[in-house]
């Protein structure tokens, strides 16, 4: 007669079960699936309004090909305002970040100059650009001019956080050397924390120039300046050839700075490797 089976063993203390079941990761994909069917009633989304979607894009692309320029001179001038606007507000947001950020990083500075920083920074980054344009064109009337404050704003809150988060990583060993022979507080900044963090800072502020370039286009909307007035314009007098045709300036504008900037971050860090070499 075989002995019976020995009964399962006790697990032993401390042990802890293989995939065991999160329940509340289950519940949170319940929610949010809840969520997403409640989300989809109440925009009255459906499939009929979405394939006459496709029927009308369908006619609004075929009345855009094949591109024409109705206004040279017109589509010109947009183009080079939309590229003055980026360039300025770069430049002008740039040098405004730099102390902001140097202000917001919590390894150098105390919390009473750190945290006011921070602040202001959340509040740059708070609203798209379109909405300070539109803030901006009613404090100083439509132009060039409410554009550039408003990229401006939107510059200073996205270099200003990623040049303070930038700094707070960077090694204190360096800085505290830089102290020790003396140097005062800007040698300290200069020769302690800025070779720690420029090339890091060359690739954010040739990504904000990239930036500025697309949301140039999109301040005209609201009468900003640039080649968004341009486009609006187009639209209101049902000229889509034309539009199709300033669509494509500006992707190839884009194009344009994406390769510029490419360009400029190659030159800075090639000459970072050499230094240290």
């Amino acid at each position: 007669m075989s002995a019976a089976p020995d009964a399962p063993s006790a697990p032993p203390p401390g042990h802890r079960e293989a995939f065991r079941p999160d329940w509340l990761a289950r519940a949170g994909w319940l929610l949010l699936a809840l969520y997403v069917a409640y989300a989809v009633g109440r925009l009255d989304f459906s499939v009929e309004r979405f394939v006459t979607g496709l029927d009308n894009g369908e006619r609004f692309l075929a009345r855009m090909f094949p591109p024409r320029i109705v206004q040279p001179d017109s589509l010109l001038k947009g183009l080079t305002e939309s590229l003055e606007i980026a360039v300025l507000a770069s430049f002008a947001g740039i040098v405004l970040a730099l102390p902001i950020g140097l202000l917001a990083a919590r390894n150098l500075m105390p919390a009473w100059a750190s945290w006011p920083a921070r602040a202001l920074i959340a509040a740059a980054r708070s609203f798209h650009p379109v909405i300070v344009a539109i803030i901006f064109v009613k404090a100083v009337g439509f132009g060039a001019l409410a554009g550039i404050g408003a990229l401006v704003l939107a510059s200073v809150g996205f270099i200003g956080k990623l040049f303070a988060e930038a700094i707070e990583e960077i090694s204190l060993k360096q800085v505290e050397a830089v102290r020790a022979t003396g140097a005062s507080f800007m040698n300290v900044i200069l020769f302690g924390v800025m070779p720690q963090v420029f090339s890091r800072f060359i690739g954010f502020a040739t990504y904000q120039l990239d930036s500025n370039l697309r949301n140039s286009t999109m301040v005209g909307i609201v009468g900003a300046g640039g080649i968004g007035g341009t486009l609006f314009s187009a639209f209101q007098r049902f000229d889509y050839d034309f539009v199709a045709a300033i669509l494509l300036s500006i992707i190839a504008m884009i194009m344009l700075g994406e390769l510029l900037a490419g360009w400029v971050r190659g030159v800075f860090l090639e000459r970072g490797r050499v230094d240290q070499e």
